[in-house]
């Protein structure tokens, strides 16, 4: 079983040609960084319902300019999208291709990182009225979506994925007491929720910045519902900061050797502080709700990350999630 699965890490040679004709964004020099949770493309509504949301649908409502503004002529292509629940390789490759579309780039452009290429499916409706939308939403992962005319990836420069921790139901807790790793034997009972465990697999990447060199960590990261109530990060463990994050040590690894480090994460919990992971001297950016009336979705930067006039927090996002966005000034 393929524990970690790189979507589409080389192109055909025609592609590449094309990518390296065009200049490269970076020449303003800005690293631009987005964060979401996109549900599979797949909205749920108060009423039971689901929409399902087309890839270019959603990145029109997610991408901004200078100003935060979506739908501009300002909006310029991102670097990296970090992303919770996509289906696996397919659905991520797919979504990274309209995005090179959106910008005129040949398929191939940009290339999907995910977690697990092809997660069994788990759960029923997934609270969808329409089986047909709650089914599409079985199988979930995490994944990294970069651009190649601004970043490399050499095949050495990609974690391991870590699961998450989690307090197993019906387990006491006291300050991390209870606590275990979310994967097996210690998954969710029964056949139903056997592969739930797979969504909060993490996974992360050292890029370089092709004009200047620079190492750029990411991560993305997908906490279990149950740490809402209980952080938990591992046995006996509540996180960093009792948030319930942890890092793995492959990912460790490569993010003590990167000038520029981002992670995003759905961690399923409120009020985790911006300076939760200032021990790996990084910031947390954006402060509104992301779902619902809760803020539960978090993007944390080592860099100079610009300002932004709507709180690096994007209103529009067609997901259940609002998106997060840094621009990092090189």
């Amino acid at each position: 079983m393929a524990l970690v699965a790189v979507a589409a890490l080389t192109a055909t040679t025609s592609s590449i040609a094309q990518a390296r004709e065009t200049p490269t964004a970076a020449a303003d020099r800005v690293l631009r960084v987005y964060n979401n949770n996109i549900e599979n493309l797949v909205r749920n509504h108060a009423d039971g319902s689901c929409t399902r949301i087309s890839g270019p649908d959603h990145l029109t409502s997610m991408l901004v300019d200078d100003n935060g503004r979506t739908g501009t002529s300002g909006v310029q292509a991102p670097d990296l999208l970090i992303v919770q629940q996509v289906r696996g390789t397919g659905q991520a490759t797919a979504y990274a291709d309209q995005l090179s579309a959106k910008f005129g780039y040949p398929a191939g452009t940009y290339k999907a990182i995910v977690a697990w290429n092809d997660p069994e499916p788990w759960g029923s409706s997934h609270k969808c009225s329409q089986q047909a939308l709650g089914d599409l939403k079985k199988k979930q992962t995490n994944g990294i979506i970069y651009n190649t005319r601004t970043l490399s990836l050499a095949a050495g420069d990609l974690s391991k994925y870590w699961s998450a921790g989690w307090l197993k139901p019906g387990t006491s807790y006291a300050g991390g007491s209870g606590c275990t790793l979310y994967k097996p034997p210690n998954n969710d009972d029964g056949a139903t929720n056997a592969y739930k465990w797979k969504r909060t697999s993490a996974i992360a990447a050292r890029f370089r910045i092709k004009e200047t060199g620079t190492t750029v960590f990411a991560a993305t990261m997908h906490l279990p519902e149950q740490n809402g109530a209980n952080a938990c990060a591992g046995a006996g463990s509540t996180g960093i900061a009792n948030s319930g994050i942890h890092v793995g040590a492959d990912a460790q690894s490569l993010m003590n050797a990167s000038t520029i480090r981002v992670i995003g994460i759905d961690a399923n919990r409120t009020k985790i502080a911006p300076t939760t992971l200032s021990g790996f001297g990084m910031t947390g950016y954006g402060g509104k709700a992301t779902s619902g009336s809760r803020q539960i979705d978090y993007l944390f930067v080592k860099g100079a990350v610009q300002p932004s006039s709507i709180d690096h927090t994007v209103s529009s996002t067609k997901s259940n999630h609002l998106a997060l966005y840094g621009f990092i000034t090189l």
